[in-house]
């Protein structure tokens, strides 16, 4: 087994599972099929509409609910016409990646070259949004927190599962990519690490963890929208640090990374706290800060630069500290605390055994 198909199957088979509930949770979870199913005039039928809205940069726009259903010629125009706009293709929300993962399914069962020719412009897209520094922005645009490097919801981890698998010659690229497209995947993937530790915040002196997106030229924590200040990100760097820990031959460097996010998880447990869903007043399902130790421990999604104090805020971008404290939108409508942390500091203890 070499190096590189060491990594493979954690990291990739880990985002192949967050792009089924992502860009095909409406269409029948098509990347879950078995390989029977691609070739069928079904997955056919799906394969059209996939085709249909890549974009010429080889982008695909996000959030698609239509795939997999039959659609009148006045719908294909109509679609073609909203997601024509090339500052809509993305790697948001699994967008572009999972497409790329379908057609590469797609090519294997027909050998039709119009899926190879989609899967290999969708990886220059991908190559395209990748900054000399190593870093990955969200969107095909010059302007907004768009063009932040972006780890919120893994966009930047996903790309680079990708860009592994290609250069490690996974079989679902056979007959798809070569080797100088293998070559330049791997330094694509190499630029990323170097990004990765590049970006990881130092505080007072120490390594810590992420944010969910940096600054692409400076490459400090960066804001998006109005509730996502620039912060400690408590679910993010949790994937940052388990494809750290996947690397076969950890460098210094690497090692230092992870010793520094563990600690800095270690540190920043929320023992004596749980988020308790209730019913209010009114009758509708809500949340609220309980006193108690029962169940995992949490971490904050946000957490202050130089206190490491979780926060949660509402639009106007007002740090608060209690959910109560936010408006019942917000409080309910976004992951504030979580408990990912756990699997990133249970995967260490083997790891630091192995790499003393």
């Amino acid at each position: 087994m070499t190096a590189k198909q060491f990594l493979l199957p954690i990291l990739f088979i880990a985002s192949i599972s967050m792009v089924q509930s992502q860009s095909f949770r409406n269409s029948g979870g098509p990347l879950s099929r078995d390989s029977a199913w691609y070739g069928t005039p079904q997955s056919l039928k799906v394969a059209a509409n996939v085709l249909m809205l890549q974009h010429e940069n080889g982008g695909w726009p996000k959030n698609i609910k239509f795939y997999g259903d039959s659609l009148t010629t006045d719908q294909i125009a109509k679609n073609k016409t909203l997601y024509a706009d090339v500052e809509e293709t993305t790697i948001d929300n699994g967008a572009t990646y999972g497409e790329m993962l379908f057609v590469a399914k797609m090519y294997q069962a027909t050998k039709d070259e119009i899926y190879k020719k989609a899967f290999l412009k969708g990886l220059a897209f991908l190559q395209s949004l990748q900054y000399p520094n190593g870093g990955f922005k969200q969107f095909a645009r010059d302007k907004g927190y768009y063009t932040h490097i972006t780890y919120n919801d893994n966009a930047m981890l996903n790309v680079m599962s990708m860009m592994n698998a290609v250069a490690a010659g996974n079989s679902l690229f056979a007959g798809i990519t070569d080797k100088k497209d293998q070559d330049k995947a791997k330094a694509s993937f190499d630029k990323g690490i170097d990004c990765i530790l590049k970006t990881q915040y130092i505080q007072n002196g120490k390594k810590t963890v992420w944010c969910a997106q940096h600054d692409e030229k400076t490459l400090l924590p960066a804001k998006a929208r109005a509730y996502e200040l620039p912060s400690l990100s408590g679910q993010e760097s949790v994937g940052l640090v388990m494809l750290l820990m996947d690397l076969p031959h950890p460098s210094a460097a690497v090692k230092e990374a992870v010793d520094g996010a563990i600690a800095w998880f270690e540190d920043n447990r929320i023992r004596d706290r749980r988020v308790q869903n209730f019913t209010n007043a009114e009758g509708k399902r809500d949340r609220r800060w309980v006193e108690s130790s029962e169940g995992a421990d949490l971490w904050g999604r946000f957490n202050e630069l130089d206190t490491n104090k979780p926060f949660v805020c509402d639009r106007d971008g007002i740090i608060k500290y209690d959910l109560s404290e936010i408006g019942y939108e917000r409080r309910n409508g976004y992951s504030w605390y979580g408990s990912s942390p756990l699997k990133a500091i249970e995967k260490y203890a083997k790891w630091k055994n192995k790499n003393n």
